[in-house]
């Protein structure tokens, strides 16, 4: 098992980094593979790129930074392309998003994230309080002992959500069947 951890921040190590380490090493406690993916980039080669992953991968973690009370322009436009190319490679793997502020703005953050895993039928998976991590450098998301705690949460929620799904389609259940989408358009 294998989870795609997208880092949408344009710094490398900062915060939404950090919290995002901290799901990584709870996934690998957990015997999941984790891989973290600078999406800070959003060229079509770095979209190509995670979307090769994602097509292996059995799940998907979408972290950013709240800037401006929204995710990153960064990660947008990242998504944006990314669930163009890989969308079918999404449809029914457990996924999660993760904000990290200074102080606010998160819930707006995660609302704008989700969204792309609801259109693309995707369980998601959740902490023990919504998914945000606070500091203004990654030493301070290290004292949010309260976020860490929630970033270990969701790490333990979504090995433990994949264990069961392996264990179901071992017992012979599969994932729904999904119908072609049909688009109704209100202006004649």
């Amino acid at each position: 098992m294998k989870v795609l951890l997208l880092n949408g921040s344009p710094r490398k190590e900062g915060c939404t980094y950090t919290a995002l380490t901290e799901i990584a090493e709870t996934l690998k406690k957990n015997g999941v593979e984790a891989e973290i993916f600078q999406a800070g980039d959003p060229s079509q080669e770095n979209v190509a790129d995670a979307a090769a992953i994602m097509k292996e991968a059995d799940a998907l973690i979408v972290g950013s930074p709240v800037y401006w009370a929204s995710p990153s322009g960064q990660i947008i436009e990242f998504m944006d392309k990314f669930a163009s190319k890989a969308g079918k490679d999404m449809i029914h793997k457990p996924a999660a998003a993760v904000a990290s502020a200074r102080r606010a703005g998160t819930t707006a953050t995660l609302d704008v994230l989700i969204k792309y895993f609801t259109y693309h039928q995707m369980p998601v998976v959740s902490g023990n309080y919504w998914t945000m991590v606070h500091g203004n450098t990654p030493d301070d998301v290290r004292k949010d002992a309260e976020g860490l705690q929630i970033m270990r949460t969701l790490g333990n929620n979504m090995a433990w959500l994949l264990k069961c799904i392996e264990a179901g389609k071992k017992a012979g259940i599969d994932a729904p069947e999904t119908e072609q989408k049909i688009m109704t358009n209100f202006i004649r």
